[in-house]
């Protein structure tokens, strides 16, 4: 079977790499890929046209990121006659408009934050009863339109960009109680009708050691989570994931392809934070080198209504942890060109690429988040320290990582 994975990111060097794995031996392609991707997978020109991609013989697309979802390229492909792994523009909107998935979540009774949707700044810090409270642009905004203020000036300061300044485009703002306790991402597989839960990953946002700075698309991950074990993991499922895929079929968006839900395990239960309508980056990275069951069947039967009931996961008992290389100046900008010198890598490692290209025959950064480390060991303990000792045999001009990932 020929596969097109759709993306040029660490999340889909992971998704080329699990692929590969299948033991239905499929021909992987890519684009656009990156200078590490295009070692594990075919580039295809053209990929931006589904009557291309249909003549090229692709049989399953895999769209990775969130904006060709958003933008309906998963129906594009759909009728070109492609299978496709993800979900229909109409019920990607559960991403795509954090005001959407408030109104998505609301009718199927799912906990989550209190909220208010405003356009203007006045009205915006009007809705605002206490401090902390998150700010979120409703637009895509690559894991960076989220501000935790602290007071007034930090509201008004965050309102204004979003708001007057339109860094994210012309958005409302959803307002957003502070929800406190730990944090939790639970992706599930989904095939319209149903909701299969993989295993449960934590990440670090923040730029800085101890989640101080500003928000990234993310700095590293692990999996398992101590204290997310199968009781956990079937509430989440009963009472977010299954609720919300039910709504969204009762809405005649049916739901295919992978759910993320960014939830915080509080006093009163798990809430959820935000829904993401593909694999998350960098979970990804961490979740799937521990999944022995064949990914490509997986995402197969995603694509047919009920294709996963009776689908069982088979999981590597070890932990994996992830730690992101970026790019100095990440989150705010990124430098590219640089040469990364990868030294004496420990067999085992899985480095994924991210941002990176090839020029003259050597490998240079090319984005914010350029690199991800991840080791298997059999606790995080084992796993963090593996990871990080690899890391420290990469380097590159401006190298920049959090030192706190899973400690």
């Amino acid at each position: 079977m020929k596969v097109l994975v759709i993306g040029g990111g660490g999340r889909e060097h992971a998704i080329v790499r699990a692929l590969r794995r299948s033991p239905q031996a499929p021909q992987v392609f890519c684009s656009p890929g990156n200078a590490g991707i295009a070692r594990d997978a075919d580039p295809l020109e053209g990929a931006d046209d589904p009557a291309a991609i249909k003549a090229a013989g692709i049989e399953l697309v895999v769209i990775g990121p969130e904006a060709p979802l958003v933008a309906g390229f998963a129906d594009a492909c759909t009728d070109a006659g492609l299978l496709v792994f993800g979900p229909s523009k109409a019920a990607a909107r559960l991403e795509g408009s954090k005001a959407h998935a408030k109104g998505v979540m609301a009718a199927a009774g799912v906990p989550t934050a209190g909220h208010a949707v405003v356009s203007g700044v006045a009205e915006g810090l009007a809705a605002i009863d206490r401090y902390p409270a998150v700010i979120k642009a409703d637009g895509l905004a690559a894991g960076k339109g989220v501000v935790i203020a602290q007071d007034d000036a930090e509201a008004r300061a965050a309102l204004s960009e979003m708001l007057e300044d339109k860094r994210f485009g012309d958005v409302p703002v959803v307002i957003e109680e502070f929800l406190e306790g730990e944090e939790l991402s639970l992706l599930a597989l989904c095939d319209g009708e149903s909701a299969l839960p993989l295993a449960p990953a934590r990440d670090y946002k923040r730029i800085g050691e101890g989640d101080t700075g500003p928000n990234t698309g993310g700095m590293g991950a692990y999996s398992p989570v101590e204290g997310a074990g199968a009781a956990l993991i079937e509430q989440v499922r009963q009472t977010i994931l299954q609720p919300v895929v039910e709504e969204l079929g009762r809405q005649g968006t049916p739901f295919h392809g992978v759910l993320y839900a960014g939830l915080m395990l509080t006093a009163q239960g798990p809430k959820v934070l935000e829904f993401n309508v593909r694999f998350g980056d960098p979970e990804t990275q961490a979740v799937l080198p521990r999944l022995r069951s064949d990914l490509l069947d997986l995402m197969l039967r995603t694509t047919r209504p009920g294709g996963l009931e009776g689908a069982t996961l088979s999981w590597d008992d070890r932990a994996a942890v992830t730690v992101v290389l970026a790019s100095r100046g990440y989150p705010q900008s990124s430098s590219s060109g640089d040469v990364i010198k990868f030294g004496g890598v420990p067999r085992g490692i899985e480095v994924t690429h991210a941002g990176t290209a090839e020029r003259d025959g050597a490998i240079v950064t090319a984005g914010g988040r350029v690199l991800n480390v991840t080791a298997l060991g059999d606790d995080v303990r084992t796993a963090r320290a593996a990871a990080y000792a690899a890391a420290d045999v990469i380097d590159f001009d401006g190298k920049t990582l959090r030192r706190d990932i899973a400690a």
